[in-house]
């Protein structure tokens, strides 16, 4: 085969074709490769005055299984190294939290609020000493709880301030999805919600998933308009009220705010990786994957 490849190299070198004879020679020569669906097929003419026609039709082939969602977390396009250097009059750590070294790299007061700090609210997160990073919950937990609440949370979320993947992490850390969860100060439902804010939304059960939800999503989106959109302070105030947020002048010192405020927020980061199209805001839109 080499040998007749070199014959037919040589003789176009002077401008010439290749005869018909020596084309026929050298596809006897190569190897025949039948591809699984190549094969002719023959296919005979209409007989004269037949009403049919030969109709040749391509079927579109897809993947036996379509992609699975990532599962994993991607870091934000906000640089944790930035976050290593504390400023110099950082505040302490507020004694019994987990996560008190949290708040040196992200301020707490409201003169530091401004609505788009979400990218550095999570980059920091990744900025953990070692043995004291933030879990989030895993991407099947949270993909459980859209399959039960997913269709409740969207239509709750339609026309508000709120982002979908924002309420599916404040279910996540609130009850861990849990519709008749009662906390022991009262809170209830997937949204723990106070009976007083209940009332004041116009819950009337807060143990019914869609009632709960969509009494909790008329709180966040309050607390967005009331603090502008700063999502570190809205979660604050979720936590510990409008009122507390307000006479602190920022996150209130609380133990348990201090740590919760970073432990929705790691949660977002996991429930957003289930978005069709990724939030980057705690207000942006999400249609969750089925």
């Amino acid at each position: 085969m080499r040998y007749l490849a070199n014959v037919i190299l040589f003789v176009m070198s002077f401008g010439l074709t290749p005869s018909v004879a020596q084309e026929s020679a050298l596809d006897e020569a190569l190897p025949q490769v039948n591809y699984p669906g190549s094969e002719a097929k023959r296919v005979k003419p209409p007989t004269p005055g037949a009403k049919k026609r030969i109709m040749v039709q391509i079927t579109e082939r897809y993947p036996a299984f379509p992609p699975p969602p990532v599962d994993y977390v991607q870091p934000t396009s906000v640089n944790p190294d930035d976050f290593r250097q504390v400023e110099p009059n950082a505040p302490k750590p507020v004694e019994g939290t987990r996560y008190g070294w949290y708040w040196r790299f992200i301020s707490p007061e409201i003169a530091a609020s401004r609505p788009g700090r979400m990218q550095e609210a999570i980059a920091a997160l990744y900025a953990a000493p070692e043995g004291q990073e933030i879990s989030g919950p895993r991407l099947q937990t949270i993909q459980n709880y859209v399959n039960a609440y997913g269709s409740d949370i969207l239509r709750a979320t339609v026309g508000t301030r709120v982002s979908p993947a924002l309420v599916m992490a404040v279910i996540s850390v609130e009850s861990a999805g849990v519709p008749t969860a009662v906390s022991h100060k009262g809170a209830q439902g997937l949204m723990q919600l106070m009976p007083a804010t209940a009332r004041r939304f116009g819950v009337k059960d807060a143990r019914n998933p869609a009632e709960n939800i969509r009494g909790g999503v008329a709180y966040l989106d309050f607390l967005m308009e009331l603090f502008d959109r700063d999502p570190i302070l809205v979660l604050a105030a979720y936590n510990a009220g409008e009122g507390a947020v307000q006479r602190s002048g920022g996150v209130p010192r609380y133990a348990e705010t201090r740590d919760y405020v970073p432990k929705v927020l790691a949660a977002w980061d996991v429930a957003r990786g289930l978005c069709l199209t990724r939030p980057e805001l705690a207000t942006d839109g999400c249609v969750f994957r089925r």
